[in-house]
């Protein structure tokens, strides 16, 4: 009699199931910046099979390269080796570039239907996410070449699928580190710290520990023995109750905005008022990064970890020889901070954005207090990077030509991004905030190759210090043309202004 009234609710909730995955696929397809730019669905394909195909190259390369170097050990054996490498790699791509289950589940979370429910569907999609079969571009190639041929298919595919395994388990421990940090920056120095330390341990030492450990747990897939399976399968379970539980709790505190309010001393910046409504948007800028949690946040993060790769270069000697990392360093340093909000300039604006555009030019003056204030931040990457400098691993020159060159050509690039933002980004929320959308992460991520590439062409055609000279005259160009630059990008935002205003409306409460 209570047969059919099971079967119906199972299907119900697998319809549903359904439909909220059916709505996560469309979710990035039907976004307003892609829908409108067919330039940026070019370019989210181009850099996909880009970064596709140096994985595929790297696979090929690695398979035939580890075959006969070292000492007639299998090839396999010495990529296993490295597999934690591949893993702490993996952790850190994914951030910017996945969201946690909270955050796809807010826009249900008043809706008759179970969190529970949700959280599990978001959980379970995460762990078939696509995402972890990216880096079988490079495992994948590699296998076919080194271990089918010997071991044949079967070792292959338990390979293959032990890799799948570790993946799915390294995306949801990013997942809870990621929930755990955005609800407080502080737990960045857990993963900070488990991968540091494994990173001294298979570094400091002569011979790395943890290389033998690691290729009898691979090579435990490749012949189907049970024990890895079993613990890797077990580290998946754990992983999943433990984001479950976390993030449940999370989105049920944000969506009941259970806030902790404190009265503390409202800092004036009074020596800002000389400069008149200049001065009231530099105290604004500032003001955003001491009061609202995502801009202060974000603004932690990107100073936490120039701290990191420059700490990583001064105590360690792995960069030593790597002109293109010191190169990746510096500019990291100095561009990070203004990218952090300049990549959705105007984005945090849109909260309040009817209330800029009542005042005639209120707009181009915002714009200036942003770009002055993001150059007063160019100071900081100097101070960071001078033990570098001091100890000879960081060249002065080089400095001096990232220092104008980011603001005179690079902050320009950014400032470009104002004309076409028109989402509005919540400044206060942390869990189930938007965190822009994927034309700006193209972007961002593009941004890094045009420097480092004209840096590499210029210290080869003029030699240092003439190449770095050459890229500090380009940045004075930029300062010095600072407001004609900015008048431009001022008036074709104001020929938008309606309709960047409408999505700036229809995204405020989304």
């Amino acid at each position: 009699m209570h047969r059919p009234i099971h079967v119906h609710i199972t299907m119900n909730k697998y319809k549903l199931y359904k439909l909220i995955s059916k709505n996560a696929d469309l979710k990035t397809e039907r976004h307003p910046m892609l829908d409108k730019n067919r330039f940026m669905k070019f370019l989210m394909a181009f850099m996909w099979l880009y970064y596709a195909a140096i994985l595929l190259f790297m696979g090929v390369v690695m398979a035939m390269g580890m075959r006969n170097s070292y000492n007639g050990v299998a090839a396999f054996h010495v990529f296993d080796g490295g597999v934690l490498w591949v893993l702490i790699c993996d952790f850190w791509f994914r951030f910017g570039l996945q969201e946690t289950p909270a955050q796809n589940a807010q826009p249900y979370a008043l809706l008759p239907i179970r969190r529970s429910f949700l959280m599990n569907v978001y959980l379970t999609r995460s762990g078939f996410a696509l995402g972890n079969l990216y880096w079988g571009f490079m495992l994948v190639p590699f296998a076919l070449i080194a271990i089918a041929v010997p071991l044949g298919w079967g070792a292959t595919i338990g390979w293959l699928l032990g890799w799948w395994l570790l993946l799915v388990a390294n995306g949801y421990a990013y997942l809870f580190c990621r929930a755990l940090i955005l609800k407080h920056l502080a737990w960045l120095l857990l993963p900070i710290a488990v991968h540091g330390a494994l990173i001294a341990i298979m570094l400091v030492p002569d011979k790395n520990p943890l290389d033998m450990p690691q290729t009898l747990f691979m090579y435990g897939f490749l012949k189907w023995e049970l024990w890895p399976f079993l613990c890797v399968g077990a580290l998946i379970a754990v992983l999943y109750l433990a984001n479950y539980k976390l993030q449940l709790g999370m989105v049920y505190d944000e969506v009941g905005k259970k806030e902790e309010k404190e009265i503390k001393h409202a800092t004036q910046f009074n020596f800002l008022n000389r400069y008149g409504k200049l001065g009231e948007y530099l105290k604004l800028e500032v003001k955003q990064r001491m009061r609202n949690k995502t801009v202060k946040m974000s603004f932690y993060v990107g100073l936490g970890f120039m701290i990191l790769l420059s700490g990583l270069m001064y105590f360690t000697d792995i960069y030593d020889n790597l002109d293109f990392m010191r190169s990746f360093i510096c500019l990291y340093n100095y561009i990070v901070l203004g990218m952090m909000t300049l990549i959705t300039i105007m984005c945090y604006e849109g909260n309040y954005i009817d209330g800029l555009m009542s005042r005639r030019e209120s707009i181009l003056q915002l714009l200036t207090a942003k770009y002055y204030f993001n150059v007063l931040l160019l100071f900081i990457p100097p101070i960071i990077l001078l033990p570098l400098m001091i100890i000879g691993k960081m060249s002065v020159w080089m400095n001096v030509g990232y220092f104008f060159f980011t603001a005179g050509v690079i902050y320009p690039a950014f400032f470009q991004m104002a004309v076409y933002n028109n989402n509005t980004l919540p400044m206060n929320t942390k869990i189930t905030s938007k965190q822009g959308n994927t034309t700006q992460q193209i972007f961002s991520t593009v941004i890094f190759f045009i420097p480092l590439g004209l840096e590499r062409a210029a210290t080869a055609l003029l030699g240092e210090p003439w190449g770095y000279v050459f890229l500090a005259a380009l940045g004075i160009v930029g300062i010095a043309t600072h407001h004609y630059w900015l008048r431009n990008v001022y008036k074709r935002f104001m020929a938008r202004r309606y309709k960047n205003m409408e999505g700036f409306r229809a995204s405020r409460n989304s």
